[in-house]
Order: C-alpha cells, then structure tokens, then sequence
C-alpha cells in the first residue's frame, strides 16, 4: 500500500490559496453550490441513532483539531464587516442575491477564516503541499482526552494518584475538572447558574455537542476502570494504573470504531474484504515499519458528509423513555453550563432519537444557522466546500479515478456513481466537469454497495484506516506490540460495545438496545444493562501482588 496515495494528489498551492475554474475564472459560489445540489428539511432516519453521530465526531477529534472554528467564531468574526476586508486571514461566503432562504433577509455575507498551514506562518516552504495545523498525533490513540505528551498529560489530565484523573462532582455526578477562570471558552453559558466548563488538554472538549458528551463519558470510563483494577491491584502504583487504564479505554474505543460504528455505516463485510477488520477475535499483526503513521488531509474532510446526517433538534427523555423537551443543538457549542441540570435526558435521548435521514438533504438548522448565536448566518456545508477550495484538494474525478482504476471524461461517465437527475445539477454550476469540488460530488454520490456512506468517502476513509492499522505499532490488536494484551485480556476487549459503554458510564442508562446506534426496534429491543454483555476485568488480576487483592469473589465487571 502506497501511504501517499491521497497526499500525493494534492495541488502544489501555496498559503492555501483557492483553486480557480479549469478555464481559469472563479468557481461557482460555494453557497450557490449548496442550494443547487443539497436540499434541506427534516427528515428522521430509520436505522440510525444521534449516538452514531457523536461518536463519530468523537473519533475523528483523536487525529485531527484544527483551530479554524475558534478562529472565526471568537477571534475573527468580523469577516463579513468593513475590517474584513482588509483582513487577509477572512474568505468570507458570499450569499448570491437570488439566494432561496437570504433573498428575503439582508444577509448577503456568512463569516469564515482561512485555514492556517504549516506552510502560511513560515515553517516549510510555500512551494510544498499545504500541511494543514493540527495538535493532534496522528494515532487513534485518545490525544483529545489524555494530551499530545507525558507532560501535558500530567498537567492538564492526571489526578496523579490511583492511576485517576482529575475530577469534580456535581449534582452526585462526576465530571472533568472546570476552569476557574471567568472568561472561558464556554461563552455561551447563561451566567451566573451556568458556570462549568471543562478544563482540559483540548478546548474542544467544549465546543460540539457530540465532543463534549464524549469528553465526560470518557473521564468517567477512565476512572471507572482505573478504580477496579486499583481494587484488583492494590500494590500498583500509580503510574502502572494510569498506563494501564489509557491503553484499555483506548482499546475499547477502537474496538468500538472499528468493529461497531464503521461496519454500521460502511458494512462489515466491505471491511473485511478491505482488511480493515478482522472476522476472527485472535489477535492480528499488519504491523509494517515502512508505513509512516499520518493522516490524509482528505480524510477527515470527506467525513464532513457526515453534516447531512446531523439532526437539528435536541430531543430529551427520561429513563421510562418518555420525551421531556427539545433544544437546538447550534445553541449548544460552547455552552458546557447546560449539561449539569439536563446531561441524564440528553443522555437518554442520544440513543432513542434517530438521527437525520442519509439522503440528499440537509437540516435548516445545520444549513442556515450553524453554530447558533455566535453568527448572525452559518451554512456548515457550504463553509466545507470553502475549505475544500483553500485546502487544495485536486478535483473529485481524480479521487474518483484513484478509487475505481477508471478515467472519467464527460458528466455521463459518472454514472456509476451518480444518479442522472444529480448530474444535472452539477452541470448547472460547473462547466467543466473538472472542476467538480471533492465535496460536491461527495454530496451527490450513491452509497456504497453494503453501506450507507457515498462510495468515495468510503474510499478514503477505508484507505486511511487501513494505513492506521499496518504503521501504528501500539495497535491493541498486535500481540508483540511494546505491553501487548493477552488473549485473554483481548477477548475481553473484544466484548466493548458503545451500549455497554453506555451503562457503564450514562447518567440514569438502566436499560438500552444492544445494537445503541441503531433505533430501538425488532431484533435490537430495549434490555436492562444486566443482560448487555460487559468488559471483566479479571484477566488484569497481578497475582504478584501476593494475595494482597481483596475479596477474591469480587465483580470485576464495567
């Protein structure tokens, strides 16, 4: 496998300049774009939970966190006004006049930043393909949770005793540590009764809802965990509990990207064929040293897809299943406050609310507002086909020939992956079929045979994950990586389930279908977390410890 097969189709563009037409003129308008190709509405899907998108988010925030949304929410959100203009960091979306929703409003302008590069603020050459700026490794390895370093880890995570980290409780509930300070990220909490605001490794822990659900469940597990085996091993110290505990919830969470959330959305039999899993619970060594660990620029891009599944509305129930109230979920990047008096109904509605249809539409809210109160006008998918401009990414029939062998050379040669009636529309906005945006043909694409992601998407994400697997040498799957698992330990990692994370760690989650991100229904019925299969932790019993480990008939079961 050649580990520059999407980096090397990169166009050479400097300072993440935007590309232009085939003919050399300007693009069509991103937001013109949108409104031609995507349409929007509410439509619930069927089969799949808002859990499945939260997830999802949390996952993808492993390997990338680019400052980009700061930038233009809180340090620059005046693109759109006269200093912008002078401003060379703003690329804001223009809105045409004919625009179907701002044709009757006044906005004519939606605000955006430049992507920064490590090429931009002068740290390789302008003549090298952008590298765009991350603080994340790039190893599914939790960095959003546990830092980028031993000593960010111990300043910003660690309790640094039990193998714990630092926490808080409130309201009987135990939450990451919250800033003291009075200005925070958290700018939209309703001051004084909404005051926390998590105070970790990553300011992202903070933002997305999905993210900040994730961040709490998360410290919860890891402390859940690091308490049972400080029970089960009390002559561990702490760093031997802490080490430990980080490489068990590691593994947990891959086993349940892997071999849970990526076969719901992209079919398990696909990633078997593809080698991404494996059908057998043993272990598996891909390792290969020629393979350098890193992480396309495209694929957590193309993952963007994934704001035509996101649901606008926040639902909440109670424990019994019934529906309490909603709220938007725009209005609740960067308001933590919020979750202390309702995370238990969000909670259970993440996994009883579906979430929006996988089809060609996108929610009003996801299209029109976007983050809520932080702009007057936010179009999500049109800000990512802007991106997908500034980042350089080379046109969608070149993914397209990388993905299937085949050359395309008129709009009917796309066909196979895209239905007439969409091609239409794309030729409506692009002259030349060259100049289709990655994105946009993303958008339009039909699902893959087995799945429900477009068929590039696939591609890609396939392509990295298994990159992923084959150059990280700590893979939890390996049984010669440096602290490998035994067989033992693995098979019981091999049981992590997100509705047995769920129990484990979900306010007031006594009962949850075993399936979580799908819908409750025939074949996946709501069952008491007595009858979900849970991780035991025995088989990390240290019988050095000279029978100093408390009651030996003891449940060691999460």
């Amino acid at each position: 496998m050649d580990s520059k097969n999407l980096l090397g189709i990169l166009l050479l563009l400097s300072d993440f300049e935007p590309k232009t037409a085939k003919s050399g003129e300007p693009l069509p308008l991103s937001r013109s774009v949108r409104t031609t190709v995507l349409a929007e509405g509410r439509v619930p899907d069927s089969r799949f939970t808002q859990l499945l998108t939260y997830f999802w988010a949390h996952a993808l925030r492993d390997v990338l966190y680019a400052h980009d949304t700061f930038k233009y929410l809180s340090w620059k959100p005046y693109c759109c006004q006269e200093k912008g203009k002078t401003d060379k960091e703003c690329i804001p979306n223009i809105i045409p006049d004919d625009d179907p929703v701002h044709r009757f409003s006044s906005v004519r302008c939606m605000n955006l930043t430049r992507p920064e590069s490590f090429q931009s603020v002068g740290c390789l050459k302008k003549d090298t393909v952008p590298e765009r700026i991350v603080s994340s490794t790039p190893t599914f390895d939790l960095s959003q949770i546990y830092g980028i370093s031993l000593k960010i880890a111990n300043e910003k995570a660690r309790l640094l005793e039990k193998g714990m980290l630092k926490y808080e409780v409130e309201n009987s509930k135990l939450w990451p540590p919250s800033t003291k300070i009075p200005v925070n990220v958290c700018i939209l909490n309703q001051k004084p009764y909404e005051k926390r605001c998590h105070d970790t490794s990553d300011e992202g822990s903070n933002s997305a809802l999905g993210l900040n659900l994730f961040t709490i469940w998360t410290w919860r597990l890891h402390n859940r965990i690091a308490t049972t085996l400080s029970e089960l091993n009390p002559c561990w110290d702490d760093d031997r509990l802490f080490f430990t505990t980080r490489d068990i919830v590691i593994a947990i969470t891959m086993q349940i990207y892997f071999y849970e959330m990526s076969p719901a959305l992209m079919g398990f039999d696909n990633l078997v064929r593809e080698g991404v899993i494996s059908p057998y619970k043993e272990f598996r060594d891909v390792y290969d040293e020629n393979i350098i660990p890193q992480v396309s620029l495209e694929f957590p891009f193309v993952q963007r897809w994934a704001h035509t599944i996101q649901e606008g509305k926040l639902k909440m129930y109670d424990a019994n299943g019934n529906y309490l109230k909603e709220h938007r979920i725009v209005n609740m990047t960067f308001r933590t406050g919020y979750l202390v008096d309702n995370l238990e109904y969000i909670t259970q509605g993440s996994f009883r609310q579906p979430a929006a249809k996988v089809d060609y539409i996108i929610d009003p809210d996801v299209a029109q507002t976007g983050f809520g109160p932080h702009q007057l006008a936010a179009d999500l998918a049109t800000s990512d086909l802007t991106k997908n401009r500034y980042f350089g990414f080379a046109p969608y029939i070149k993914y397209r020939k990388l993905c299937s062998g085949k050359t395309y050379s008129t709009f009917e040669d796309l066909l196979d992956v895209i239905d007439s009636q969409r091609i239409e529309l794309l030729k409506e906005k692009y002259k030349n079929m060259e100049d289709i945006d990655l994105i946009a043909g993303i958008w339009v694409e039909k699902l893959v045979r087995g799945g429900s992601v477009p068929v590039t998407l696939y591609c890609v994400v396939v392509e990295q994950m298994l990159r992923t697997v084959v150059s990280d040498r700590h893979w939890y799957e390996r049984p010669n990586r440096p602290n490998a698992f035994s067989l033992e330990q693995l098979l019981e990692i091999r049981k992590a389930s997100v509705a047995q994370f769920m129990c484990a760690v979900g306010d007031t989650v006594t009962e949850i279908q075993p399936h979580a991100f799908f819908l409750p229904g025939k074949g996946n019925e709501m069952r008491s977390c007595k009858d979900i299969q849970k991780i035991n932790l025995s088989p990390w019993k240290d019988f050095s410890c000279n029978g100093r480990n408390g009651k030996q008939n003891k449940n060691y079961e999460i």
